[in-house]
């Protein structure tokens, strides 16, 4: 007996199911079977070699009613009255059930038994080849004649609800189909519409600077100073750690005795092994600054409350000394910083662990220096102070987080107040646009260095804050009046970064960064004066690396540079001449510093020659030894003045 539950069962004891019903598959009309067309419809006629009586019966019926086609089968199927059972066919039945219908749909000329397995017909090879053959075109035709119908029909179960006529209709519908390949010729596409190209118009958004392809070029070896040994790197974070100025350097030694070697940039080269001359202070150094005003006298801050006023001889020192030429016990805890003022001759602030700053007359230091003025209102520690360029003001950042802004000669007390850079790493505060503005150089929450940019007169929040990197090292400011350019770098860093400060928004606008080819322990920027305006030179400086001290040259790429750039140039302010003495000051003068020209003698000015074509060639004060050239105006000959010139030469 057979297993499980029968593959096919009546849908109820009136309406039984046919195994036509389940098994027939419609076929798409147009195409084929065995390489020829059929029609659309099904000849399911069953085959003779069936002998069950049911099918007996049902044949029997087909014959009396003269019914020829797969539908009587249908109805014998739907009928109630024949007692139909349904019956699972064989393979074999199927296979006869197939092979009948092959013989009904074969084309006139062919034999059945030509191609029935086993025949007494059976055709020869070279007949199936001839019918292979023929059928193969048969199939090519077809497939033409699909292409130009369009798509096949849609398949449908027999047992739709639809009427045969609707099934017509929709039929005769045709499909689009997308095909990957196409018969059909190609169509030529219409040529394109050609419009004129509208004119291409340059838009520059937002302020372009004259400083934004700045290029730092290191000096030639042969300007080098090297060999030096001993350089400390356990200054304080108060502390640039090197300072220069037009003469000479003034670098830290490591090791006890708080040493400060003084070297003469004119003496390049390198340095003889052995003891290098210093100035030995016996305490721990903390700050040091040059005489703006006098390139001889160095002023020292030690962690024992003393500044050191040190006379350097005129042609650099010999051998180490210990006397300074004057001391000024200034603070009971150690000192900070110092910075001299910027105008003021022999006027010198600095600030203490005691929370206060001083500002000391060393005018009468012969006599005794005399602090005059003590500012306070710091609850920490005093990071940086800077005074403002028409030298009224004085500027400091404090620990606490605060910046603040200083009248000495007026009150004791800031005027005024405001947030500054956080954290307890350092920070460095810097004036520019002529004491208009504020900029604070710290560290933020997650230790990265920032720039922040105030007003002066309005320090409750930043104009513009731009980070830069995460790094240990403050960065050491040096701001450029005359052509409003930062440059900042740090202890350990090969980065030198510049920005355009500006008045307008986003006041901070960065430059091309200059990456030097080894780290750095210090730099030191020169006075104006010192700058080869003949080479488009804006600023001048001193880099201090492990072991050697190169200059370092910041210039501007220009077509005419045998021009004076008075754009790049203007009128500078006399840095390196004091305006007062400290008299003077303390009395309440204000007297500005003269401006002056930097245009060498026999140039001449951009603006003067915009549009001549006459230019002459400057001497640059690097290249006196060179010859000037003068250059003949360029002009280009058309065609009939060069014919004419060539016919007057040939005669």
């Amino acid at each position: 007996p057979r297993l499980g539950p029968k593959p096919f069962q009546a849908k109820s004891g009136s309406q039984e199911f046919s195994f036509d019903k389940v098994f027939s598959v419609p076929v798409a009309p147009n195409t084929e079977s065995n390489g020829y067309s059929q029609e659309p419809h099904l000849d399911n006629t069953p085959p003779e070699s069936d002998k069950s009586p049911t099918y007996e019966n049902d044949r029997m019926k087909e014959s009396e009613n003269g019914k020829s086609d797969s539908s009587s089968m249908e109805e014998d199927a739907n009928s109630s009255d024949s007692g139909y059972k349904p019956k699972t066919p064989s393979t074999a039945e199927r296979r006869k059930l197939f092979e009948t219908k092959l013989k009904d749909e074969s084309p006139e000329g062919d034999e059945p038994g030509n191609l029935e397995r086993g025949g007494h017909n059976r055709s020869s090879i070279a007949e199936r080849r001839r019918l292979y053959e023929s059928r193969s075109v048969s199939v090519t035709d077809g497939n033409l004649a699909e292409k130009a119908m369009g798509s096949p029909t849609a398949l449908r179960r027999r047992d739709s609800f639809k009427s045969k006529s609707e099934v017509i209709k929709e039929d005769e519908k045709k499909i689009p189909m997308l095909r990957q390949q196409s018969m059909d010729p190609r169509l030529e596409k219409p040529e394109p519409i050609t419009t004129p190209t509208p004119k291409r118009t340059s838009t520059v958004f937002g302020r372009v600077s004259k400083f934004r392809h700045l290029k730092g070029t290191p000096g030639h070896k042969s300007t080098h100073i090297e060999n030096i040994r001993n350089i400390s790197r356990q200054i304080s974070g108060e502390c640039d750690g090197f300072h220069a100025n037009p003469e000479r350097v003034a670098v830290p030694l490591s090791g006890p005795g708080g040493k400060i070697a003084v070297l003469e940039l004119k003496k390049t080269g390198r340095l003889p092994d052995g003891v290098m001359p210093a100035l030995v202070h016996g305490a721990t150094i903390m700050d040091f600054a040059w005489d703006p005003f006098d390139n001889q006298r160095l002023a020292v801050a030690c962690d024992d409350g003393i500044i050191r006023l040190w006379e350097i001889p005129a042609g650099g020192l010999v051998e180490p000394t210990n006397e300074p030429k004057f001391t000024v016990e200034a603070h009971t805890d150690k000192i900070y910083l110092i910075k001299f003022h910027p105008l003021a001759a022999d006027v010198l602030a600095s600030a203490s662990y005691d929370t206060t700053v001083k500002i000391w007359d060393l005018s009468t230091v012969e006599c005794g220096a005399v602090a005059r003025i003590t500012l306070g209102g710091h609850t920490d520690q005093i990071f940086s102070l800077a005074w403002s360029p028409c030298g009224q003001y004085l500027a400091t950042a404090c620990k606490d987080g605060k910046l603040r802004v200083y009248k000495p000669r007026s009150c004791d007390g800031a005027v005024n107040e405001g947030k500054g850079p956080v954290g307890t790493r350092g920070a460095r505060v810097v004036w520019a646009l002529d004491g208009r503005f504020l900029l604070a150089i710290g560290f933020d929450k997650v230790s990265e260095r920032q720039i922040m940019m105030f007003k002066a007169d309005k320090l409750a929040s930043p104009l513009n804050t731009v980070g830069l990197d995460v790094s240990p090292a403050i960065l050491m400011p040096f701001y450029d009046e005359d052509s409003s350019t930062l440059l900042l770098t740090g202890r350990g860093d090969s980065t030198i970064y510049a920005f355009e400060v500006t008045e307008e928004a986003p006041y901070i606008c960065p430059l091309s960064h200059h990456r030097c080819a080894s780290l750095h322990q210090g730099l030191s920027f020169l006075a104006k004066n010192k700058c080869d305006v003949a080479s488009v030179e804006f600023a001048s400086a001193l880099r201090l690396t492990n072991n050697t001290i190169e200059p370092l040259s910041f210039t501007v790429p220009r077509i005419k540079s045998e021009l004076f750039q008075d754009d790049l140039f203007p009128p500078t302010r006399v840095t390196w001449k004091s305006s007062m003495s400290a008299g003077e000051w303390f009395a309440g003068a204000n007297k500005q510093a003269i401006r002056i020209s930097l245009k060498p003698p026999g140039m001449d000015c951009l603006s003067d020659n915009q549009g001549s074509g006459i230019v002459t060639a400057p001497v640059s004060a690097k290249q006196s030894g060179q010859f000037a050239v003068s250059q003949q105006p360029s002009g280009r000959m058309n065609s009939n003045e060069w014919y004419k010139a060539k016919h007057d030469e040939d005669d």
